[in-house]
C-alpha cells in the first residue's frame, strides 16, 4: 500500500444506513447507540462494526473511502459535517456494506493489520438528501470516510452545520 489508497463508488442505502465491518462478519442486527458522553450521531460503533447514517432514506449516495498510514486531515472546505470515532478491526480487512449485507464493497487493506483505527466521517448535503428522501438515479448527498491507525480515543465532532447531524446527535 502506498501512503494512502482511495476508492469511490455509488453506495445504495436503505433506512439511511450503511455498515463498516470486518471481512466475513455479519452486519449488525440493531441500530447501535451513540456514544453516551460524546455523541457524534451519524457514525456509531459497537464491537467491530460501525454504522454510517446518511441523509437519504433510500437510493444512491456518493461514497469515497481513504485508507491511510496517518491522519490525512479533515476536508473542512468540501464537507458540511465531520465526525470522528475509534474503531477496532479484528482482521485488518474491511467491507463497506449496503443494507442487510446485500452488497459489499471491499476496501483497501488496513496498513497496520488488526488493531485500533480512527474513523473520520465527512458528510455533504445531508439535509437535501433527507428532503428528497428517495433517489435511485441522482446522487444528492455524498460521504467521505477516512481510516488510519490510531490508539483508541474519545469521539469528536470536527464540524457540524446540518440539521440532520443535529437531529442524530440528539436522538441518542
Amino acid at each position: 500500500m502506498t501512503t494512502t489508497e482511495t476508492v469511490s463508488f455509488d453506495l445504495h442505502v436503505s433506512y439511511r444506513q450503511a455498515y463498516l465491518i470486518d471481512v466475513d462478519t455479519m452486519v449488525p442486527e440493531a441500530f447501535p447507540d451513540d456514544h453516551p458522553e460524546r455523541p457524534v450521531g451519524i457514525l456509531r460503533v459497537k464491537d467491530d462494526k460501525a454504522l454510517l447514517v446518511t441523509g437519504l432514506h433510500t437510493g444512491i449516495v456518493g461514497s469515497t473511502v481513504t485508507v491511510a498510514y496517518h491522519d490525512p486531515g479533515a476536508d473542512t472546505d468540501g464537507y458540511e459535517d465531520i465526525v470522528e470515532i475509534s474503531f477496532r478491526s479484528e482482521t485488518g480487512r474491511l467491507w463497506l456494506c449496503e443494507w442487510a449485507g446485500e452488497r459489499v464493497h471491499e476496501l483497501p487493506e488496513l496498513p497496520s493489520g488488526p488493531g485500533w483505527y480512527r474513523l473520520r466521517h465527512h458528510a455533504a448535503n445531508m439535509d437535501e438528501g433527507a428532503e428528497v428522501n428517495t433517489s435511485l438515479d441522482v446522487v444528492v448527498d455524498r460521504y467521505l470516510l477516512h481510516i488510519w491507525p490510531q490508539a483508541a480515543s474519545a469521539p469528536s465532532v470536527v464540524k457540524s452545520t446540518s440539521q440532520q447531524l443535529a437531529y442524530w446527535r440528539s436522538a441518542g
